[in-house]
């Protein structure tokens, strides 16, 4: 199982994104994640400004798990990452 810290930006309306949190939650996997659609503000930029680090394109799900980064829901690159 994955030891690796596995964070979620993902936008509340977003049906891939709540598709990838279901299936993380599946696997039991641990993982954070953040609405960006919820956050107001400087807050909400800042994370904006995250997310555009890991994927300058800036769409949703962006999945980081430990140094890999996955966009969109894909199941199968989620499972090698997490060595599921």
């Amino acid at each position: 199982m994955a030891t690796q810290p596995v964070k979620v930006y993902s936008l509340s309306t977003c049906s891939h994104c709540r598709a990838t949190k279901k299936f993380l939650a599946e696997c039991t996997v641990k993982y954070e994640f953040v609405d960006v659609d919820t956050l107001d503000g400087e807050e909400r930029a800042a994370i904006v400004e995250d997310v555009k680090k890991f994927n300058p394109k800036c769409s949703f799900p962006t999945i980081i798990i430990g140094e890999k980064v996955i966009v969109g829901y894909k199941e199968d690159e989620i499972k090698e990452a997490l060595g599921l």
